[in-house]
């Protein structure tokens, strides 16, 4: 089957390791089921893959790819919870110290069918169609965790998202809006600034630019290169959920406006099924949908890592499989 994998490491050059091609059909353990896949999406996760931070090479070969939609075993139409925890374990998901997401232990959705858990399959809604349902259950349920579990804000807050363009960003707008927050973000360039208001966002900014008024949160998947901002645009007692580092995991702790001003750093991870389901809903009885960036086939994928891996994104990157 054809599929994108990855076969060996490579830190500072990580398109010259994708490869799309033919892999064997998958595995099926006990417990797990196939499902014939019609659309999966590109995110972060996967560039890091190739550069193998969290997959080491004794993993590899891997087929790519947590996010995926298609058809189960007696023609359902079916969505897939990345997270892959324990077989006995119970509760979030996400807390699981064996948990791993498609892709990491178990070859991932960047393939035409894929095994999963059973319990890992939920039905799509008829109103998402396979493109919209692939975007959900990393990047948007990621944002979802960080707005509506983690970070503690009411209707008529504000919230501050670092990074106006990327998956996780783009949803947070979006969703973020439906709920009635007052949502500002950042942006590298005026485009990218107004596509974040042409999203729903009420006001961007420049990076490290100076706010009308501090927030009450900061949503934030950038990490080392907006951090100082972060902290500095907070209210006293204000919080920031942190679910990514896109530009490095280690910037100044700045611990002295932590502690004298009482702010609260989360950290966020992926998402529960439970919490996928939640997502749903809120998709159905809102009407907000996954900003689709690029759509392109399987075939193609390396056009869409190259997207990702340079910057040029507006929302989500999505491969199908017709």
């Amino acid at each position: 089957m054809l599929a994108a994998f990855v076969t060996r490491p490579a830190p500072d050059d990580p398109l010259s390791v994708l490869e799309i091609g033919d892999r064997p059909e998958p595995d099926v353990p006990d417990g797990w089921t196939v499902v014939t896949l019609r659309a999966a999406s590109l995110n972060h996760h996967d560039v890091f893959s190739l550069r193998g931070v969290g997959l080491p090479a004794e993993r590899m070969p891997m087929i790519l790819g947590c996010d995926g939609a298609g058809m189960d075993a007696d023609g359902n139409e079916v969505l897939l919870h990345a997270v892959v925890s324990s077989p006995d374990w119970h509760g979030d998901e996400t807390l699981d110290p064996k948990r791993s997401l498609l892709s990491e232990r178990h070859p991932g959705t960047f393939a035409e069918r894929v095994a999963v858990p059973r319990g890992n399959v939920l039905p799509k809604p008829a109103e998402l169609s396979m493109v919209e349902a692939a975007c959900l259950s990393t990047a948007w349920l990621t944002a979802y965790r960080m707005l509506f579990v983690k970070s503690g804000l009411k209707p008529g807050q504000t919230v501050l998202v670092q990074g106006a363009s990327g998956g996780v960003a783009t949803a947070l707008i979006t969703l973020g809006t439906a709920a009635g927050y007052r949502v500002w973000a950042t942006g590298r360039t005026e485009a990218k600034r107004t596509a974040a208001v042409e999203l729903g966002a009420d006001a961007a900014f420049e990076p490290g630019a100076r706010l009308p008024e501090r927030v009450d949160a900061v949503v934030e998947t950038v990490g080392e290169a907006t951090w100082g901002h972060t902290l500095k645009s907070l209210k006293p007692g204000g919080t920031v959920v942190i679910s990514g580092a896109t530009s490095g995991p280690n910037p100044p702790a700045d611990l002295t406006r932590v502690f004298f001003l009482q702010l609260n750093i989360v950290g966020s991870t992926m998402g529960t099924r439970e919490e996928l389901l939640g997502l749903l809903r809120f998709c159905q009885t809102s009407g907000v949908r996954p900003v689709i960036a690029r759509e392109l086939p399987l075939a193609d994928a390396r056009d869409g890592f190259a997207a990702m891996i340079d910057g040029d994104t507006a929302g989500k990157i999505v491969f199908t499989m017709d």
